[in-house]
């Protein structure tokens, strides 16, 4: 699990970073709010801790701006505006949950877990985009008349392009997001696995250039909001 930690002062992302690291989660820091709402928009992170105070952009506008661009990643707001008005505020912007500062570790883990729990609870059995459907149980995709079991591989990196239709992303960020590799060995190991999704899923009665992932020259791929 990749944790985003957007937060300004060196003294508490440190003692975060250390627990967080601990705990066996991989770690993203940001320090403003711009690069804050520029790593949020990227989606690769599977929980965001924001800042309610940060320089650049505050952490309650970084909130906005991604809820308005549909990044649906879990958010938890560290703030040391513990008021009541504050702590509606950054619900009503969209935060799952609001832990006031100083806080302990210990803490701040619970509640992480406890967040990732309650929204994977609540992720529909079967993703659907641009007439692809995955099943998260079977592993099972079907595009038209073809249904196949994917292989973990695949089925991990389909899932993670149909969790943000219309997003692109990078070789790079599927590698690390699919693979687990945190630098880019220059291997064509993901467009690859693409391939072999297109060719499991074509029939006679589906156009290669009408299947939903797109490829980006020179960036990446997406998932197609929408049937074409």
């Amino acid at each position: 699990m990749k944790i985003l930690l957007i937060e300004d002062e060196a003294r508490i992302f440190d003692f975060v970073q250390q627990g967080l690291q601990e705990a066996g989660f991989l770690v993203q820091l940001a320090q403003d709010g711009p690069s804050g709402l520029a790593a949020m928009l990227q989606g690769d992170a599977d929980l965001v801790l924001l800042d309610g105070l940060l320089p650049g952009m505050d952490g309650f506008e970084v909130l906005r701006r991604a809820r308005q661009q549909q990044v649906l990643t879990p958010v938890i707001v560290l703030s040391a505006r513990a008021d009541l008005p504050d702590r509606l505020r950054g619900f009503e912007l969209g935060a799952d949950d609001y832990l006031p500062k100083p806080f302990f570790t210990e803490e701040l883990i619970a509640r992480i877990r406890a967040v990732l729990a309650r929204r994977h609870r609540e992720e529909p059995e079967d993703w659907s985009s641009a007439g692809l459907t995955l099943n998260r149980v079977s592993r099972k995709a079907q595009w038209h008349a073809t249904s196949v079991v994917l292989s973990q591989r695949e089925f991990s990196l389909l899932g993670y392009l149909m969790r943000s239709p219309g997003h692109i992303f990078s070789r790079k960020q599927i590698l690390q997001q699919v693979w687990d590799i945190d630098f880019d060995p220059q291997t064509n190991v993901v467009d690859v696995c693409i391939q072999r999704i297109r060719k499991k899923l074509s029939d006679s009665s589906s156009l290669p250039e009408s299947f939903p992932i797109e490829s980006i020259r020179g960036v990446g791929y997406r998932m197609r909001a929408n049937q074409a």
